[in-house]
């Protein structure tokens, strides 16, 4: 759909941040990420779609804000005082942060599409997603999401045990 191809058109690499389970500091490494390259000069865009667990909008102090709509979709969270990151997480859409969030399969496949197609990211340098833990349905949804776009490639969080 044309919507898809506008609101990543500006996105010039996207790199998928993943690992086999929980806790080994994918949210941390994505942010960490996105603060570096924006050190660098680069506009940098963070979608979070750990549904269980979005602690982005935490690390980065932005917990309180709102995603706001715009013509071609939700407008990202801007970071920071220079405003260089732009943030999407589901945190945003929670009445409450600590919410758990108690989806099947559908309805997260559904926000994640969204999620692609819906947000309007502008031009950015990089997309860092921020996946869940495992190999679940949302990695699949995600990656067929944005197939059609300029996959850089993929960071695997991994522990030595």
């Amino acid at each position: 759909p044309l919507a898809e191809r506008t609101n990543l058109a500006g996105v010039r690499h996207i790199l998928l941040v993943l690992s086999g389970k929980g806790g080994v500091g994918k949210s941390t490494l994505s942010t960490q990420l996105a603060l570096a390259l924006r050190d660098a000069g680069k506009r940098v865009g963070i979608l979070d779609v750990d549904l269980c667990g979005p602690s982005i909008p935490r690390m980065l102090r932005v917990q309180d804000s709102a995603v706001h709509q715009c013509d071609s979709g939700w407008v990202p969270v801007p970071v920071g005082q220079d405003r260089a990151i732009a943030l999407m997480s589901i945190g945003f859409l929670l009445e409450r942060p600590d919410d758990a969030v108690v989806w099947r399969g559908p309805k997260k496949n559904a926000l994640i599409k969204q999620f692609v197609t819906d947000v309007a990211w502008g031009d950015l340098d990089f997309l860092i997603v921020d996946t869940p833990p495992g190999t679940s349905d949302e990695h699949i949804s995600t990656v067929e999401a944005l197939r059609p776009f300029q996959l850089l490639g993929a960071i695997l969080v991994t522990t030595p045990q």
